[in-house]
């Protein structure tokens, strides 16, 4: 039968730990920037086109904090299965230690 274990216990440990930190770290900020946090200004991607020709440009703006909230939704998500991928790697190396070659 074939594995698919190709990282060591260490590393798919690793792999778990820092999967758990960016779902949370992300999630939050994917909250944060969803719910229009003026602290996170610096980190939305303006131009001085969303402040000129338009009618509402808090609108634009909002828009763009939007964008950013689902962009890091989505990175949680990638980190979800980059932690999942990492807890199949433990448990088959947990299950290599109890294989009699």
């Amino acid at each position: 039968m074939a594995s698919c274990l190709f990282c060591g216990p260490k590393l798919a440990a690793c792999g778990m730990v820092i999967s758990i930190w960016g779902v949370v770290m992300l999630a939050m900020l994917g909250i944060f920037f969803s719910t229009h946090s003026a602290v996170l200004i610096e980190d939305v991607p303006l131009t001085e086109a969303d402040f000129k020709d338009d009618q509402n440009p808090p609108q634009n703006i909002y828009r763009l904090y939007n964008q950013v909230g689902y962009n890091c939704f989505i990175a949680a998500g990638f980190y979800v299965l980059v932690g999942a991928l990492s807890l199949y790697q433990v448990k088959l190396n947990r299950r290599k230690e109890y294989m009699v070659h």
